[in-house]
């Protein structure tokens, strides 16, 4: 039969496992998705279907998107991203990095939240860029946090040398305009392990 103190040192570390874990995104309940407007008042939305992402124990915190998973609900439209705005071939992927400071969502109940102000970096199309990122952490359970965007980033389409690939589609889907500011937004759920 167990000691008292053996179960009660089993159960510090069972409470203690997620402070100690590294956090790794669940891609199937998270979603990174941007706005695009063209024609001078026509938006809409797309998303990106493959997620990976981790949270180590330092708080360095790093999301990467699979580019090829571009999905705008019009494959023609998907298949012309993928290719001339977004080279995929060349850039598969869009990473974004952060630096967290674990220890206050650590620290937070079961269903509290904090908000976050930090820089989050942006590496796109084989350029990278920074930007102030204003984010809300919930901790959902004693396993999982949420982080979503509680303003979305705008990025700009010079930043990323896109500018060329935009004008690109805007000849090819014969339209006036494509903006070449677009509004990102997230929500990712991340799972200790």
């Amino acid at each position: 039969m167990p000691s008292p103190l053996r179960l009660l040192l089993a159960s510090l570390a069972i409470v203690c496992l997620p402070a100690q874990a590294n956090w790794y995104l669940d891609n199937e309940s998270s979603r990174l998705s941007f706005i695009s407007s063209k024609n001078g008042d026509v938006s809409e939305v797309h998303r990106f279907l493959v997620l990976h992402g981790k949270v180590d124990r330092k708080g360095a915190a790093e999301l990467e998107v699979e580019m090829e998973s571009i999905s705008s609900g019009i494959p023609l439209r998907d298949e012309r991203m993928r290719k001339e705005l977004f080279d995929v071939a060349a850039f598969p992927e869009a990473v974004i990095r952060a630096q967290l400071d674990l220890r206050p969502i650590n620290d937070l109940a079961n269903g509290a939240q904090l908000e976050l102000r930090l820089p989050v970096n942006v590496t796109l199309h084989g350029k990278s860029h920074s930007y102030n990122a204003q984010l809300l952490a919930t901790r959902l359970d004693e396993r999982r946090f949420q982080v979503v965007t509680l303003e979305p980033l705008v990025l700009r389409a010079e930043h990323f040398d896109l500018a060329p690939g935009l004008e690109t589609l805007r000849k090819a889907a014969g339209l006036k305009s494509i903006n070449l500011s677009v509004p990102v937004g997230a929500v990712l759920i991340f799972t200790a392990r």
